[in-house]
This record gives C-alpha cells, sequence and structure tokens, in this order.
C-alpha cells in the first residue's frame, strides 16, 4: 500500500510512494537571455498549468527551486498520468514561441521508499527520480521498471525499454524505460535532436568544467580554476560568445551528452577536458567538438611540469581560436597573453584561498587570507590576491571590527586597482570597505562598477544585494541576490536574504518558497562541512520563517555547538527566538551580542525585520539607546 507509513524508534518514518522530479531544460541560458521573463513565465505556468494537474491527481509538491520540483504521489499510476499530461499541455503551451523562449521539462518517476521528516522526503527513492529525470529528453518522460510494472496497460502510453543503467551513487543499476504517449512510432528510439543556433550565436562555444583525475576531492579547487580561467579568456575575444561559468558548472559530475547540451545552451561547439595535478606535474586533456556534427575540431593531452599551466592555458586558447578561424585584435591578443599572475605556486594558493573565502565562517575567512597573502608573497604584483586579502579582512569585520582597520584594507584594495583598474573583485571589496566606512554613496558606485565589468561574478551580486538590503530597498536587492543564488548552486545565503525581502514586502509565497531553497542548500551544506557554523544558523532562520520551530531550535543549537564564539551565530540565533515568539531569550542574546558587534551588524540590528516581535519591549529600547549613545546620536 503506497500510503503505509512505518516508524523506527520514534525517530525515522519511511514510506513507499510515487516520486516525480521535474527540471527546466536549459535554465540558466534561458535566464541569461530574459531572466525576467523567464521567472515570469515560470510563475505562470506554475499557477495556471502545473499546481492544478498535480493537485487534481493528488499529488503534494515537496520541494520547489526556481527550475525544479519534486512531487509525492500516494498512486503510482497518478504520478504517470500527472507526467504524461503535463508534458502533453507544456508542448501545447510552447505552440508558436521562439525556442529561445520555451519552457520545456524532463520528467523522471521512480517507485521505491523514502524517509520521511518534518514534510521533506529523502533516501534512494528521491535520488533514483532525479537520476531519471536527467536521462529523460527535452519533454520526455524517463521511468524505472517498477513504474512501468506497476502502470502496466492501465494508461494510454507506450514504454520504451532503454536498458539497464549504472546510476551515480545508487546501487544496483536500474532498467529505465521513456514513455510514448500512445504513438506506436514513436516507441522507437528517438533520433538525435540537431542542434540549432541562434542567428549571431554561430560562433559559441560553451567550456564544460574539467573532471578532476586526480582522485583526490581536495583537488576540486584546481580543476576548476583551470575550467573558469579558460573561460575568462575565451571571454576576451569579442566575436565568440562564450556561456558564462554559473551556466556551464551546473553539469558539473553529470553525464556528459554534448548534443544535448549543446542543444540546452544554443551553443555550436563544446570544450570538455579533464586534469590530473601529482606533486610538480599536471596532465591536462581537452578537446573541442562540433555539436552539430558531433565530429571532434581538436583534441590534445599537456603532460608538464606544474609551471607550465599558464602555457597551457594558453596554448588551449589559441588552439580554439585556430580551429574556429577567429582572426584575434591586438587587444585581444594582448588581454589573453597576459596572465594574472607568473607563479604557479602564488596561483595554487590563490585557488585555495578563493576556495576557503566562500565558506564564510570567520575561521575559513583567516585561512583563506593566509593564502591571499601567501599569494602576494610569492608574486608581489597578483592583483586578484590583493582583493581577495581586503574582501576576508572586510568579512571578518562582521564578528571583530578591530581585527582590520579600514585603512589596511583600504590599501590592499587600492593595490589591487592600481595592478589592474578593471579588476572587478577590487572594485567589490573597495565597496565592501566603503559600507563599513559609512560611505554609502561611494560604495554603490564601486559595487555597480564591478557588476558593469563583470555581471556574473557572485561576490558582486551577493554584496550589492546585502548593501541594497541594509538600506531597505528591499525590490532593489531582490534580483541581485536571485542572481547570485543562480551563480552559484550551493549558495544558501542568498536564498536566506530573499525570504527577508519578500517578508519585508508581504509577499508570503515567495518568502515560502526561498525558505524551501535556503533549507535545501544550508542541508547539503552542512553534510559537507559539518564543522562549519554558518549553514546551520542561517538555515534556522528559514525554519524558523516556516514555522518549525523545534527543527529552528535544532539547528541553532547545532550552530552555538559548532562555534559558541560566533557573534553572527548567536545574533541569528536571537533572531530564530524572536521570531518563534521566545522574546526574552532572544534578548538575553542580544545584550552579549550587541556590545561585540561591529558597526555595520549594528545597523542591521536597527532594521531586521526578523526582530520586529522583540522591537517595542522595553530591553530591546535600552539596547537601541546605548547604541545611539555610542555613534553619538542625539536621544
Amino acid at each position: 500500500m503506497f500510503g503505509h507509513k512505518m516508524k523506527i524508534e520514534g525517530l525515522l518514518e519511511r514510506r513507499l510512494t510515487a516520486i516525480l522530479a521535474a527540471e527546466v531544460v536549459g535554465y540558466s541560458r534561458l535566464m541569461g537571455t530574459d531572466e525576467a521573463g523567464t521567472l515570469a513565465a515560470m510563475k505562470r505556468h506554475r499557477r495556471e498549468f502545473l499546481e492544478p494537474k498535480i493537485a487534481n491527481h493528488k499529488g503534494r509538491v515537496v520541494k520547489l527551486a526556481g527550475d525544479s520540483m519534486l512531487v509525492e504521489f500516494s498512486s503510482v499510476v497518478n504520478a504517470v498520468a500527472c507526467a504524461a499530461e503535463i508534458q502533453r499541455g507544456m508542448l501545447a503551451r510552447n505552440e508558436g514561441l521562439p525556442r529561445n523562449r520555451r519552457i520545456e521539462l524532463r520528467i523522471g518517476v521512480h517507485l521505491g521508499d523514502v524517509i520521511v521528516e518534518d514534510g521533506d522526503i529523502f533516501g534512494d527513492g528521491v535520488n533514483v527520480a532525479a537520476r531519471l529525470e536527467g536521462l529523460a529528453e527535452p519533454s520526455g518522460i524517463a521511468v524505472s521498471a517498477s513504474v512501468r510494472d506497476h502502470v502496466g496497460p492501465r494508461l494510454d502510453l507506450g514504454f520504451v525499454d532503454k536498458g539497464e543503467h549504472a546510476l551515480k551513487n545508487i546501487a544496483p543499476s536500474v532498467r529505465v524505460y521513456t514513455i510514448s504517449f500512445g504513438d506506436v512510432a514513436a516507441q522507437k528510439p528517438a533520433e538525435p535532436v540537431a542542434v540549432a543556433v541562434e542567428p549571431g550565436y554561430e560562433l559559441s562555444v560553451a567550456v564544460l568544467p574539467f573532471t578532476n583525475m586526480s582522485h583526490d576531492p581536495e583537488q576540486e579547487y584546481f580543476s576548476d580554476g583551470i575550467t573558469e580561467d579558460i573561460i575568462t579568456d575565451l571571454s576576451k575575444i569579442s566575436r565568440l560568445h562564450v556561456v558564462a561559468r554559473n551556466t556551464v558548472f551546473t553539469y558539473k559530475g553529470k553525464p556528459v551528452k554534448v548534443k544535448q547540451i549543446a542543444q540546452e545552451l544554443g551553443v555550436r561547439f563544446i570544450l570538455e577536458g579533464s586534469v590530473r595535478k601529482v606533486g610538480e606535474r599536471v596532465r591536462i586533456t581537452g578537446q573541442l567538438i562540433d555539436a552539430q556534427t558531433g565530429g571532434h575540431l581538436w583534441a590534445d593531452r599537456y603532460d608538464r611540469e606544474l609551471t607550465d599551466i599558464f602555457m597551457i592555458q594558453d596554448e588551449i586558447t589559441h588552439a580554439i581560436v585556430d580551429q574556429l578561424r577567429i582572426k584575434l585584435l591586438p587587444e585581444e591578443k594582448k588581454a589573453i597573453e597576459s596572465d594574472p599572475t607568473t607563479s604557479v605556486e602564488a596561483y595554487t594558493y590563490y585557488l585555495r584561498g578563493r576556495q576557503f573565502s566562500r565558506t564564510w565562517t570567520r575561521p575559513y575567512l583567516l585561512l583563506a587570507r593566509r593564502m591571499f597573502l601567501k599569494a602576494v608573497e610569492l608574486d608581489p604584483n597578483y592583483a586578484r590576491a590583493y582583493a581577495g586579502i581586503a574582501e576576508c579582512e572586510c568579512a571578518i569585520r562582521d564578528w571583530h571590527e578591530k581585527d582590520f582597520p579600514l585603512e589596511s584594507i583600504f590599501e590592499m584594495s587600492a593595490r589591487a586597482l592600481a595592478l589592474d583598474p578593471n579588476l572587478a573583485e577590487a572594485h567589490a571589496s573597495r565597496g565592501l570597505a566603503l559600507t563599513h566606512d559609512g560611505q554609502t554613496e561611494e560604495a554603490g558606485r564601486e559595487f555597480r562598477q564591478a557588476l558593469a565589468l563583470e555581471p556574473s561574478l557572485y561576490e558582486a551580486n551577493l554584496y550589492y544585494g546585502r548593501f541594497l538590503f541594509a538600506q531597505g530597498r528591499f525590490q532593489e536587492a531582490i534580483g541581485f541576490f536571485e542572481r547570485a543564488a543562480g551563480i552559484r548552486p550551493d549558495d544558501y545565503f542568498s536564498p536566506i536574504h530573499l525570504m527577508g525581502c519578500y517578508f519585508s514586502l508581504g509577499m508570503e509565497p515567495e518568502r515560502q518558497r526561498w525558505a524551501r531553497i535556503g533549507i535545501e542548500r544550508a542541508k547539503r551544506a552542512l553534510e559537507r562541512h559539518p564543522e562549519n557554523a554558518s549553514p546551520a544558523h542561517r538555515g534556522a532562520l528559514a525554519l524558523a520563517h516556516m514555522g518549525e520551530a523545534e527543527s529552528a531550535k535544532e539547528w541553532v543549537a547545532r550552530a552555538l555547538a559548532i562555534d559558541p564564539d560566533d557573534v553572527v551565530a548567536q545574533y541569528n540565533a536571537a533572531c530564530v527566538y524572536s521570531l518563534l515568539g521566545e522574546g526574552e531569550r532572544a534578548l538575553d542574546l542580544l545584550e552579549t551580542v550587541v556590545p561585540q558587534s561591529s558597526s555595520y551588524h549594528l545597523h542591521w540590528f536597527k532594521h531586521d525585520s526578523d526582530l520586529d516581535p522583540i522591537r517595542d519591549h522595553p530591553r530591546f529600547q535600552a539596547l537601541l539607546d546605548a547604541i545611539e549613545d555610542c555613534e553619538g546620536a542625539p536621544r
């Protein structure tokens, strides 16, 4: 029985259920082409079509993100019938639209065992459904043998046997079927979809994340860095359209289907490769594929000393330029051959520092700063490393303002800008320093300059969103937080901030949606870094907004156990207790936190809507008065 529930030791609830996983095809490309139009179209499809269809088939939406959804059904027949009606309906809704505006879905359906916790579902059942969705064609449905066996002839659908598939992290292999909609001819294996390229995009390339072949997950930062630098170099060529880093990294770790990926991204050429770094040697392979013909235009393997890494990157870039018969302008040739540093050791420290800095806790930021300092020690002309130092020191001021004086931060960002006036990271770090110094107008100008230079720079979008949020400009902040959340799928900061924006604007459905996304991403971050307090206390905020009081308190306790001296964790814990109606407990924490807080945090304290439930309390007013006394403001 599909609705049957079972408790284990009073903790885990398991049940056999039908799981539908759906994802938008080429979502990042659609967002890159028309962000506002794509978001509006998705909301319209959900409201007018998807959610009513799911409700009609007695489904329950478990998770809803910008480009995906997870739905649970007590009946597997209902799940498959719903999937088929959705795909037929979406074909009709897309009729007459140009390809670059169509919202197409892939759907996977599986019948399996799941673990239920706080309304969410986990386990291999969910994972198999997600893997099946990845195997489906655009506007298609892939199902497991268990689904096919249960549905049988009950629906007017054909099942095409695709054989056994070894699904990532799933054992044993799964027999996969695709669904044809009552058309016997359609039960034959589909011909590969021809890759269509929009006019003006004939010279277009996607650089897929290079695979780390070092058998050491800790070397992932290095292969990612190589990929990003090749993307950066190719992006300097005016005649070549290069897919942004945030878009191609959504394919990281997924099976490579060149024609499918090219179709989704609207490009003709795909560059893929691998990196193996062992000691002082590096092996890099690369191949450039014409997705329209499936032919390999170029392939090579570089087995060299690590000191040759920049030369290898340049050779790969020039090989692509030569194969595509692009004549470089003199300034483009100079830009490509001008490496940010000539020191491989400095480059390696920089990449590691960037990886640590994005974890966003004081210990990791201090570690990242040490990496950047080592990089500039090895190469005093490394602009990006100076920008990294400035950014880390600004972020650490969130915890302990006196650790790093603003003069030092301004000096670091000034060095970066002197070495490279067009370095977006340097303008973003200077904007942070100006924000801490209270120079609001100048800070806004620096953030906007960083975004003009590099619109897809994650840090610039996040920091400018926070800058606008702190001023109460919530509607303006939303676009930058949404872009940051799209650039980095592991970013849980932006969803939490979006939740706060929509809460302040009184837009409850959007507040709930981003809270769910924030919780999901924070959970994944905690699984990867259980020693990190940041996702625990920020995820607790989202749980509090969702009204999940006990889970929110558990996450707060975990954050404070990991790092009891973390001022930001203590502040967010106070916000959680405020939202849950435990005002005295919130005020106890705030009376400890406020005297230790930076001026930047005190500004948040005075305007944070999470503290509205206790804002009229005499103890809260006393804290505000103490802040104003310190600032010398009139009482």
